[in-house]
């Protein structure tokens, strides 16, 4: 077929040809953009011998059609193949569709002794315990000790400024020498005056007299000798002494404060048995009885000393409205310290119930929830159940409803669990915690 010849004309701008010299290639130059066209439709009519651009204008104006579109199109074409290719594969294999089982690890629900106990706290305090107070006012010139030094009984702790006070003892035993003085004379005059009476010389009213001031010069005499003795024992009290063998506590004071008697000065201690203070709110107060026991924990939890309620105070503190209790609690080692604030923990009794593991334990909006492994027939299925749970036992909860000994509860892929999806079962054993579940009680 011959090719069809565009006659140019350079005021026509379809008709500018190429200058690469290929006849059947044009340029078209429309809003500044070359459009290269491949070939030219052939006229179908032999009569048109003037060449139009038509196939340049159709193929430049012609719809385009998205690639969405073109995606539909292709899934619809599509659609009645795979429909027919489902039900054949459905109507051969029938158990090709079912869900596989999800494997877990399923904890058989124990039943342990579970103590029913409440934590309070408690003030630990020295049962040989003294705080040294001075006797007397005035003011401290000399500190003889450091703290945590080791004393005996009598050991000089600190010395208060004495002058005042020995210049009182002094001037109460110069009156008592005076006394003294007024009393021998006394003596010599009531002796000359009953001779003189046996002589007949003096009247009985003169000797009375003279007996009369004896009497009161030995009594003036003796009132001033207690005296003396008191200022000296007073004396003693400038300087402070240990009252027993212990340990010199902390020392508040310094060399030049004045103190009174009132004031701390340290404290001695005796390493070993101490005492815990329980403060139980009034409520509870009826529920304490002597032979109680307590535990007191350190910070991690864990069990420090163990011991039972050995006083319980017969009043109720008005501040707080709580009722004092007490434990002795021995302390080997020095383990514990005086003055140590710890939580104590008050068993009131022990029952029988199921625990769970905390871990296997999920909270959602303040409720508590599990996966148990039920048996429905067709398998086992991993079913949600709400538990009310309690306190801690070790690393489980005690359950108080929604669980029953015996249940298989799931303990591993619980965040990737639904309510009635089949497991597969893997029995775990029991976690120790659990089996020996003493008295870790508290949350």
């Amino acid at each position: 077929m011959a090719k069809t010849q565009i006659p140019e004309d350079k005021n026509n701008r379809w008709s500018r040809r190429a200058s690469n010299g290929y006849e059947n290639l044009w340029i078209a130059p429309i809003s500044r953009k070359i459009l290269i066209t491949q070939r030219m439709r052939q006229i179908e009519s032999s009569n048109n011998e003037v060449s139009q651009p038509l196939g340049l204008s159709l193929r430049y104006f012609r719809p385009r059609v998205s690639r969405r579109h073109r995606a539909v199109a292709l899934l619809l074409s599509l659609a009645p193949i795979w429909i027919a290719g489902c039900s054949k594969t459905s109507g051969s294999n029938p158990a090709a569709g079912a869900p596989q089982a999800f494997p877990v690890q399923v904890q058989v629900t124990p039943s342990v002794k579970i103590p029913d106990a409440t934590e309070y706290l408690s003030i630990l305090k020295s049962r040989r315990s003294a705080n040294i107070n001075p006797q007397v006012e005035g003011q401290i010139t000399k500190i003889f000790v450091k703290s945590g030094d080791q004393v005996s009984v009598g050991t000089p702790l600190m010395q208060i400024d004495p002058l005042k006070q020995e210049a009182t003892v002094s001037s109460q035993d110069a009156a008592r020498a005076a006394q003294e003085a007024t009393v021998r004379n006394a003596k010599v005059q009531l002796d000359r005056e009953q001779r003189l009476y046996d002589a007949k010389v003096v009247a009985k009213q003169d000797l009375d007299n003279a007996q009369t001031t004896y009497d009161s010069a030995v009594a003036q005499l003796k009132s001033l000798t207690d005296l003396v003795s008191q200022q000296n024992v007073e004396l003693h009290y400038y300087k402070v002494t240990a009252p027993m063998d212990g340990i010199v506590g902390d020392i508040p004071v310094r060399a030049g404060d004045r103190v009174i008697v009132s004031t701390l000065l340290t404290t001695v201690d005796q390493p070993g048995a101490l005492e815990a203070y329980i403060y139980v709110p009034a409520d509870r107060g009826r529920a304490l009885h002597v032979g109680l026991p307590v535990q007191l924990l350190d910070e991690t939890g864990n069990v420090a000393a163990d011991s039972k309620i050995t006083f319980i105070s017969p009043q109720v503190d008005t501040d707080t409205q709580t009722v004092l209790a007490k434990a002795a609690i021995e302390n080997p080692g020095a383990r514990l310290r005086i003055a140590q604030q710890m939580r104590a923990r008050v068993i009131w009794g022990v029952h029988e119930g199921p625990v769970i593991p905390v871990l296997a334990v999920t909270r959602i909006n303040g409720q508590f929830f599990a996966y148990l492994a039920v048996n429905e027939g067709k398998g086992p299925v991993a079913r949600q159940k709400l538990l009310k749970v309690g306190d801690t036992v070790g690393n489980d909860f005690a359950v108080l409803d929604g669980l029953k000994p015996g249940d298989h509860v799931i303990v591993s892929g619980t965040d990737f669990l639904q309510d009635g999806v089949p497991v597969a079962e893997t029995i775990q054993n029991p976690a120790p915690a659990a089996a020996s579940a003493k008295t870790n009680t508290g949350r």
